[in-house]
């Protein structure tokens, strides 16, 4: 078996009296991608911060490459986030920073260093995207909604992250513009042989970039399999999500 990158072992966690994480178990193999899809509110942007160390489990275990990262504070944790590339929802580009800025804002932390090089270094990752140095000025607000995907993946690569987290990596996209941006992510994911993990509910975008698909409900990881088999899972919560029928047990 594939050593694992990250591993989730009875991950619980609650605000006040709502429980959100009641015990999610979940291990993702070194260079695999892999989808959580689930309702809005299901719990998984919480898993997501979880992990990045930006929200504390009430109780459980989180590991990557085998160490315990729960409970991690200050240079400790900054070096385990070193391995995370992030893709936003929205992308969340700065508006005040031109497009070469934005894409090496993780190199250089916001600040000031070798601007000819940070360029060089945007226009590389932006030509992996698809996109060209015309852009390399202009500001975010100047791009279209795909183009600022785009723009936004170019950063999560830079730093060439060992994992990447897409969170809704299709939302606010048309069907043609969001397939463009699945069909991107499985061949950065391909070529730069990370590990992905991926928060959706986008049935079309989790079919084409994941290798395997886990359901959140009720604060529980209720199925896994391979992607191939999410139309056919055989699990009562799972068909009534993907087909999104109104009658069955998720109500």
């Amino acid at each position: 078996m594939a050593e694992c990158k990250i591993v989730l072992d009875d991950v619980a966690k609650a605000f006040g009296s709502r429980t959100v994480l009641d015990g999610v178990n979940l291990s993702i193999e070194a260079g695999e991608s892999v989808a959580i899809i689930g309702q809005s509110g299901s719990g998984k942007s919480v898993t997501l911060k979880c992990i990045l160390g930006l929200v504390h489990p009430d109780r459980g275990s989180i590991r990557v490459d085998g160490e315990e990262v729960v409970g991690l504070r200050g240079n400790a944790l900054d070096r385990v986030r070193a391995k995370f590339g992030m893709l936003f929802q929205g992308s969340a580009l700065f508006d005040s920073m031109p497009i070469w800025r934005n894409v090496t804002f993780g190199l250089t932390r916001g600040q000031r260093t070798s601007p000819s090089r940070m360029r060089a270094i945007a226009e590389e990752n932006l030509e992996r995207v698809g996109l060209d140095k015309r852009i390399l000025n202009l500001r975010p607000n100047e791009l279209s909604g795909g183009m600022q995907k785009r723009v936004a993946l170019a950063r999560a690569i830079a730093p060439r992250p060992e994992i990447i987290f897409f969170d809704e990596p299709t939302t606010g996209l048309d069907p043609i513009r969001a397939d463009v941006i699945n069909d991107l992510i499985v061949s950065l994911v391909d070529d730069l042989g990370v590990t992905a993990l991926t928060i959706t509910h986008d049935m079309a975008s989790a079919r084409k970039i994941a290798h395997r698909v886990a359901m959140l409900y009720q604060g529980k990881i209720v199925w896994k399999g391979p992607r191939d088999r999410l139309y056919d899972s055989g699990n009562p919560y799972v068909d009534q999500f993907v087909q999104g029928r109104a009658e069955g047990p998720i109500q």
